[in-house]
């Protein structure tokens, strides 16, 4: 690639932050896309454009003078209150588009999209996926955030021609430090050492480093092939050996107990109807516990081959993310 600038949006999320920190690193120029200046800290080489993925105009005046794109912005919510649906995938498929549109009228040559591994195919028997195994029945993913995910994936890829190279890159589940929101195993994570978890489920997942994630989407954007998907994943683990893990460097005991997925079911449609009576998100969402019932097990060994990425140290991103949610105010 050459030093023009790069589009990126959702540079001031958890994994967008690391994709900015990644590109500055490498020596690329950025052109930043954020609603609120403030919560980007001033870098040489970086430029923060104001406007969302709502507004076209915004969206095309930050992509004109780059010659590539990652798009990293997303709304990554499993609770949703009443009538928050129609926003979500506005901003997950609709601002994809939005996205490509612009990189193609500003003359891009290139974009990598931050998909996700969700929308992969996962059972309830554990398989372990990797990036031809995408979901057939996007329908039948869990929730609505997986669902406008997989669409937006199908679209982004779609759009690759000759003149716009269009590849996608998959995180698995991103663990480390400045996880603000918190994503849904970061909530975990601080809620196991605020003691408020006493018990899991039988689930697993795919955990890995959010710098190495961050520097996956730069691998992706110099050596990626055009239409190609890369899963950025490192480890998979039970929920039981990830809070074993945490609790030994946070000096705290994992739950012994495991909740039956029936009663986790149970304890979702209770949460949710609570919720739904008081206007709120629920504590439990039932979206979580669909997805807890396939775990999302992974291979990355395309991204490591094709890429030559590196998934980083994950014991040193659990110890980042301790210390992170340990912090005063966290």
């Amino acid at each position: 690639m050459s030093s023009a600038p790069v589009l990126l949006t959702g540079a001031t999320g958890f994994v967008g932050g690391s994709v900015l920190r990644a590109l500055l690193q490498r020596g690329y120029p950025v052109h930043a896309l954020v609603r609120d200046r403030s919560r980007l800290a001033p870098a040489d080489g970086l430029r923060a454009c104001p406007g969302d993925l709502a507004d076209a105009a915004a969206v095309l005046a930050a992509a004109r003078g780059c010659e590539a794109a990652i798009h990293c912005a997303a709304d990554y919510r499993l609770a949703l209150p009443r009538g928050a649906v129609d926003g979500l995938i506005a901003t997950n498929v609709g601002g994809t588009r939005t996205v490509v549109d612009a990189a193609r009228r500003a003359g891009l040559r290139r974009l990598v999209h931050c998909s996700t591994v969700g929308v992969l195919g996962f059972t309830r028997a554990a398989w372990v996926c990797d990036e031809t195994q995408l979901a057939t029945r996007p329908e039948r993913l869990a929730g609505p955030y997986k669902r406008s995910k997989w669409a937006a994936d199908q679209l982004a890829l779609a759009a690759g021609d000759d003149q716009l190279e269009v590849l996608a890159v998959l995180p698995s589940t991103p663990i480390g430090a400045g996880d603000v929101r918190p994503t849904p195993t970061g909530a975990v994570i601080r809620d196991f050492l605020a003691g408020r978890i006493p018990a899991t489920v039988a689930t697993g997942l795919n955990c890995v480093d959010v710098e190495a994630v961050g520097r996956g989407h730069v691998d992706a954007l110099e050596r990626g092939r055009p239409g190609r998907r890369y899963i950025l994943g490192d480890q998979n683990l039970w929920m039981a050996e990830l809070l074993a893990r945490v609790g030994r460097l946070a000096g705290r005991r994992a739950p012994r107990w495991q909740i039956p997925l029936a009663v986790a079911y149970a304890l979702a449609g209770a949460s949710e109807a609570f919720a739904r009576g008081r206007g709120r998100s629920p504590a439990i969402p039932l979206t979580a516990v669909r997805m807890a019932a396939h775990p999302m097990f992974v291979d990355a060994a395309r991204a490591r081959t094709e890429l030559g990425w590196d998934p980083g140290d994950l014991d040193r991103s659990l110890a980042d993310a301790v210390r992170w949610f340990r912090r005063p105010g966290g």
